[in-house]
């Protein structure tokens, strides 16, 4: 089979065996892949738990039908359509812990949504509403909107019933489109007022949510958009790894400042995210109140150009690699 791998001279596309599912496990024969960030921070020397010893697949996220079932997988059958979130996706073939796989109708939803879409899903609501705190009426701010995950934040936002949803760019052409997908109020963090933007919108308060995908120097502007007792959630770091902390600031807020990633959790806390974000989520998917923007679409030996653009922040939205 044909996989992008990162290895040695880094990426490139290798004819590998086909993997055989163990224990657990199901076969899938990929149809679609998403890109992530975390792809990109791989191939630059990071590490996210993808799979493949020397010869590395990529890629954290994939769709496809199931070939072949493990030991002991009861609750999917050969020909389901699964989305899978696990290592070693960017390939013909790939396997996925069977709790790890949901099953969806492609008359509902495309491939290149199913690709990725269970990611962003779950990490959002992850961090919107399982650590935010979230309830109907409170104010939301999605600090860096643009990317794929971040657009997804802003329509479930939206459809749980925020009372105002603010979402950031420093692009303006990106800004701009932010409220076709659920921005009431744009936030341009390339200017040096944007913070009193928002505190002018919320009356001084800050916001009940913000949704940092920011990090780094951001974070003490960021503890001041959040209202006093409101929830200030990490889970990027675009600009950054460190920043400067201001421990003072923080506790005169009296913030919840919580950092949240699926790389530490183990399969059944993962099964669980994933559960209570569709339960939740799902009908606004199937009827299109979330949805992913697809940016581009890309065959497996074009790997390279997708993560060229994604380093280079020229998308707006998902970009997905499609292995037919």
């Amino acid at each position: 089979m044909k996989a992008v791998t990162l290895g040695d001279d880094g990426v490139e596309i290798k004819d590998l065996p086909k993997p055989e599912p163990t224990s657990e496990q199901v076969l899938v024969k990929v149809k679609s892949c998403g890109l992530n960030r975390s792809d990109l921070l791989e191939t630059q020397g990071q590490s996210f738990g993808h799979t493949g010893g020397d010869t590395k697949i990529i890629g954290g996220e994939f769709a496809g039908e199931i070939v072949e079932l493990g030991e002991g997988v009861e609750d999917l059958k050969v020909g389901d359509k699964v989305m899978c979130r696990g290592g070693s996706g960017w390939a013909e073939y790939a396997v996925a812990n069977h709790k790890r796989a949901i099953k969806f109708n492609p008359e509902q939803i495309s491939w290149e949504q199913a690709a990725s879409i269970q990611g962003n899903l779950q990490t959002m609501h992850d961090a919107i509403v399982t650590n935010g705190k979230f309830i109907t009426g409170q104010t939301v701010f999605i600090q860096g909107a643009s990317s794929g995950v971040g657009i997804i934040g802003l329509q479930i936002a939206k459809a749980l019933g925020a009372s105002l949803v603010l979402g950031s760019s420093t692009n303006q052409n990106k800004l701009s489109k932010l409220s076709s997908y659920g921005a009431d109020i744009l936030i341009d963090t390339s200017k040096e007022n944007w913070l009193d933007k928002v505190l002018e919108v919320t009356k001084g308060k800050g916001v009940d949510v913000l949704i940092d995908m920011l990090s780094g120097d951001f974070v003490t502007k960021n503890m001041e958009a959040t209202k006093i007792n409101g929830h200030l959630i990490n889970i990027g770091r675009l600009a950054g790894m460190n920043g400067n902390f201001n421990y003072d600031l923080h506790a005169k807020r009296r913030l919840h400042y919580v950092g949240t990633t699926g790389r530490t959790r183990s399969v059944e806390e993962n099964l669980d995210v994933a559960r209570v974000a569709n339960k939740d989520l799902w009908d606004h998917v199937i009827d299109g109140k979330i949805r992913h923007v697809i940016f581009k679409t890309f065959r497996l030996n074009e790997a390279s150009d997708a993560l060229n653009i994604m380093n280079e922040n020229r998308h707006f939205g998902k970009l997905v690699l499609l292995p037919d």
